[in-house]
């Protein structure tokens, strides 16, 4: 058996907002050119970097998870989570440049934990992902970078997820799942509230036989996706091509 890879520290952020029908959600479509879920709809979100952490808030254990999805949900839509002032010091780089322009710090305040992912044993690129839910700001307009991402639409959580079994939409398991636990909520508030009060229970999907030559994928029953058991589906493309069946869809 191989050794599995290491799984690399990331973020994604679930940016929501209450639109005429509805809980609405910002999800982004991958570019088919990038390495990961390429042609997907996913949230924004990416790998954790060394400057997250000099912006985090002391004695914050997800502070730098938090940062970076503050941090990817600008590069990716051009909304900017902060608030007033900026700190004294900032790490080089565009988005504290971006920061510093607007005199304001990344509002770790404002961004509620909601999931914690880690990637299967088996997948070639693995990630350690925190997910986090926000408010979206009503002064702000989301727009796509045109290189990691080629769309930013406002969705309702079981629209897309409706659109992706007709084949209209491509989703990741861990996407797929969210979306519908989203789903569940009435409004922004709801869903923060519900956020703040849940435990958080890392996922780790397991593959397993479903005894009929299919393969199912088991999550912890108290995660909060309404099970343990899913059909496998959802399988994450790599370098623009989406994978053999060398594993379980995740």
């Amino acid at each position: 058996m191989p050794v599995p890879v290491t799984p690399r520290p990331a973020a994604t952020i679930l940016l929501i907002r209450d639109g005429e029908v509805g809980l609405e959600v910002l999800m982004v479509c991958r570019a088919r050119e990038v390495d990961f879920a390429s042609g997907a709809l996913v949230f924004p979100g990416g790998r954790v970097e060394e400057a997250d952490s000099h912006l985090a808030p002391p004695g914050d254990a997800l502070g730098a998870f938090k940062v970076a999805a503050i941090r990817e949900a600008w590069e990716e839509c051009g909304i900017l989570l902060g608030r007033a002032p900026a700190p004294a010091s900032l790490p080089a780089g565009p988005f504290s440049a971006a920061l510093q322009e607007r005199n304001v710090t990344p509002d770790v305040g404002a961004v509620v934990p909601f999931a914690h992912w880690i990637t299967p044993h088996y997948s070639p690129k693995r990630f350690d992902t925190h997910f986090f839910l926000a408010q979206a700001p009503d002064d702000q307009e989301a727009v796509h970078d045109g290189y990691e991402a080629v769309e930013a639409v406002w969705v309702r959580p079981a629209d897309v997820v409706a659109e992706a079994e007709a084949g209209k939409r491509r989703l990741v398991f861990a996407t797929r799942l969210n979306l519908l636990r989203l789903a569940k909520q009435g409004s922004a508030a709801e869903a923060l509230a519900a956020a703040r009060d849940c435990t958080i229970v890392t996922v780790t999907p397991e593959p397993i036989s479903d005894g009929a030559g299919g393969v199912m994928l088991r999550i912890p029953e108290d995660a909060g996706y309404g099970g343990a058991l899913f059909p496998a589906k959802d399988l994450p493309a790599m370098g623009g091509r989406w994978l053999g069946q060398t594993g379980p869809r995740t």
